[in-house]
């Protein structure tokens, strides 16, 4: 994993996450959401810095990584520069199903919800089954997703 600048405090969670699963190319639920707890934590230190990092590619483990979308539904952080300005809120899986709204509609302050839905792992094109972790930090929609077996 990487990570710049980080307090020891913030690092430790994520970095003894990487540490039990070696032999994985994916990271499990239990990574996913230690994660996003650990980025929870970094945003609410310093949220510019944080998102920052994320898009600098900078708090990611082999498939797994935060990202974030603002109050208009708009992506303020992600690791794909491309994705960053457009709509979160109005992104849908392969099959059509309009997750990204759903994201927003389960995301709340200080609890983690789960949202399922199909896309490809990277460097893939068949969509398989993906579960999202997700919840709202201050104004931030944020996730980290998985990738079911």
């Amino acid at each position: 994993m990487k990570f710049r600048g980080l307090s020891l405090a913030l690092v430790l969670p994520l970095a003894t996450m990487a540490g039990h699963v070696v032999a994985s190319d994916y990271g499990t639920p239990e990574e996913a959401r230690a994660m996003l707890e650990s980025t929870v934590a970094m945003l609410q230190a310093d949220k510019v810095g944080t998102l920052a990092m994320i898009n600098a590619g900078e708090i990611m483990d082999r498939d797994l990584y935060p990202y974030c979308g603002g109050p208009d539904g708009m992506f303020t952080a992600h690791p794909n520069p491309d994705l960053l300005g457009r709509s979160l809120r109005e992104l849908q899986d392969k099959e059509g199903t309009a997750f990204g709204e759903t994201l927003y509609a389960e995301a709340a302050e200080g609890e983690i919800a789960e949202v399922s839905y199909m896309w490809p792992r990277p460097g893939e094109t068949d969509p398989v089954q993906k579960v999202a972790y997700v919840t709202m930090v201050d104004d931030q929609v944020c996730a980290v997703g998985f990738y079911q077996e």
